[in-house]
């Protein structure tokens, strides 16, 4: 069936009907498409399409159902220009659920790119199964693209599971990751770091913060997953810097800009110019993306209504706000999906310390009742557990090792709520750390742990790792594997519903 018969609309990022722009110059030269295509936010009837060229010109897309591109259906894109770093999105719309679409996007000047292809699958309105993965953390604590290695090699090992999305559940980049030639590793070899100039030194403009994501799309093996992999993005800290909060000032010598507010302005805007989805039509990080009746996916930010650091275990504290956190409550009392996945980008029982007295993410460290920024959470777990919200799933990354996570309330402190699993995975490439401590707020148990022998251990020790989930159609079991560099499977778990 040709795509031409359903009804199909192209549209830029902000969501306007795309015209022509005029004034615009096109370079008579041939353009190159130069970070290869991603597409993201796919649901049953839309997706984003992404990419980049080298100079000023137009995006064009071909979409088909067959990998022959006959039949294809013509896009006009937007205009590439240097006020996005010629990046460019087309949103489509009218699309038809559980079809595979092949895509080819080129760039348009007076002469026409190279084409560059991709694929997605559509989400279903049937029960289907679904398979995804999620991890986060990418170029952290100096180890960034290594071609000895392999490149971001993890990305292989993922690939070949042909998931239906990836969750990049923050920390994408590093900005605040300056990179060396190279490093000793501690068996005598020498870990070799490819390198760019935006790597040398901390971000701190624009341009120096587009450098980070188009260092990371450098490496093949992402490139060719991202084209053949729909993303689902959110930010953590280091699309900014470390254990950032709104309105902090920075007291680091490496930074000329110590307001955060400013980074972190310029590092959203290269958030939303370099990832495929990252965004809802509001302009929002956080959102539901809707994956059938088998799953909707609840995408956090945790990061730009977070209260600062030093204040989080005083007796109030945010890491949600009161908008996002009453949109989460709403959301999840609509969601009919069988399960509902919380993409957070901190994990909840964890201890994360930034300096003397001050905590990083969701626990105060105090194993008491909730206090600080757990207000938000036993809030949120206590409105599940009365309005009868099932099959809650937390995944998460941002420490640097992967565990299984069980919560009771029968091992609580606080106890208004129904058990849960919360699952960890991470990182893609970056230095191994842990384990963390557990906070008993909410009854945590650490049902399996793989960590590193020692802080910031090489990505060439292995102790690398992403999730990845398949949901059965027919019996509707949600089965977590917890996987390592290879794709091996260290640990498995399967969660029945509950009516």
């Amino acid at each position: 069936m040709q795509i031409a018969r359903r009804r199909l609309l192209a549209a830029g990022a902000g969501g306007a009907v795309l015209l022509g722009t005029p004034g615009i110059s096109y370079a008579s030269s041939r353009p190159k498409l130069t970070h290869g295509v991603q597409s993201g936010d796919v649901t049953a009837q839309g997706a984003v399409l992404w990419t980049r060229a080298d100079r000023g010109s137009r995006m064009r897309v071909e979409i088909a159902t067959r990998p022959d591109f006959k039949h294809a259906r013509q896009i006009g894109g937007p205009s590439l220009t240097a006020d996005t770093d010629f990046t460019g999105k087309v949103r489509l719309k009218g699309l038809r659920p559980g079809q595979r679409y092949h895509y080819r996007i080129h760039a348009e000047g007076e002469r026409r790119s190279e084409a560059l292809e991709g694929s997605f699958t559509t989400a279903a309105c049937e029960p289907a199964d679904i398979r995804f993965q999620w991890s986060g953390d990418l170029a952290g604590q100096g180890w960034g693209i290594n071609p000895d290695f392999g490149g971001y090699r993890i990305f292989q090992a993922m690939a070949d599971a042909e998931p239906d999305f990836f969750l990049c559940s923050g920390d994408f980049v590093y900005s605040d990751g300056p990179l060396a030639e190279s490093v000793a590793l501690p068996d005598g070899t020498t870990w070799k770091n490819t390198l760019v100039d935006e790597k040398l030194k901390v971000a701190e403009t624009l341009e120096e913060y587009r450098g980070q994501f188009k260092y990371n799309l450098l490496d093949e093996n992402l490139r060719a997953y991202l084209a053949a992999v729909p993303m689902v993005n959110q930010w953590d800290d280091h699309e900014v810097t470390n254990n950032w909060y709104p309105g902090e000032i920075l007291d680091l010598p490496q930074y000329t800009e110590k307001n955060v507010d400013v980074l972190a302005a310029r590092a959203r805007q290269a958030f939303a110019e370099f990832t495929p989805g990252g965004f809802d039509a509001a302009g929002r990080i956080y959102r539901k993306l809707a994956y059938g009746p088998l799953l909707d996916v609840f995408v956090l930010d945790m990061r730009t209504f977070k209260s600062p650091n030093p204040d989080a275990d005083g007796p109030t504290g945010t890491v949600l706000g009161e908008v996002q956190l009453e949109w989460l409550k709403r959301e999840l009392r609509r969601s009919k999906a069988t399960w509902k996945v919380i993409a957070a980008d901190l994990p909840i029982g964890l201890v994360v310390g930034d300096g003397t007295g001050a905590q990083e993410g969701v626990s105060n460290g105090a194993g008491g009742a909730p206090g600080g920024r757990e207000g938000e959470i036993a809030g949120l777990l206590s409105f599940a557990k009365r309005e009868g919200v099932r099959n809650l799933v937390w995944l998460t990354a941002d420490v640097h090792y992967t565990a299984a996570h069980h919560y009771s309330p029968d091992r609580a402190v606080f106890q208004d709520f129904d058990p849960f699993w919360e699952f960890v995975s991470g990182p893609l490439n970056a230095g191994a750390f842990g384990p963390n401590k557990l906070d008993a707020t909410f009854g945590p148990e650490a049902v399996f742990v793989q960590a590193p022998p020692a802080a910031n251990t090489s990505p060439a020790q292995g102790f690398q790792f992403f999730g990845e989930v398949a949901i059965d159609a027919e019996t509707e079991v949600f089965t977590v594997s917890l996987k390592d560099l290879d794709g091996g499977t260290l640990f498995t778990k399967a969660l029945e519903p509950v009516a």
